[in-house]
């Protein structure tokens, strides 16, 4: 029984991106990871970069509204008139 090995099972990931396998990251795609460095680097630009073309694409939409589709800011203790109840509109 002396000579019985343990299965060869493989290490559990670590390296640079060890930190991915704690937040749900496969073992595989740590060691893809820790292989290929530049993977991360290109999500991480994708992402910043949908984030920006998102913001760039509201800003359009709010500079581009008609000035009744704003929202009219209203004076500071300036008094409106009581809204009248539904069924007297």
């Amino acid at each position: 029984m002396a000579d019985q090995q343990k299965p060869n099972l493989p290490s559990p990931p670590g390296g640079q991106f060890g930190f991915m396998s704690k937040i749900g990251a496969t073992d595989e795609a740590v060691r893809t990871l820790n292989d290929q460095p530049y993977l991360f680097t290109i999500l991480v630009v994708v992402l910043i970069t949908l984030i920006l073309e998102c913001v760039f694409i509201w800003f359009i939409h709010y500079a581009t509204m008609k000035p009744e589709q704003k929202k009219k800011k209203e004076p500071k203790g300036g008094k409106k008139a009581p809204a009248k109840p539904p069924a007297a509109r």
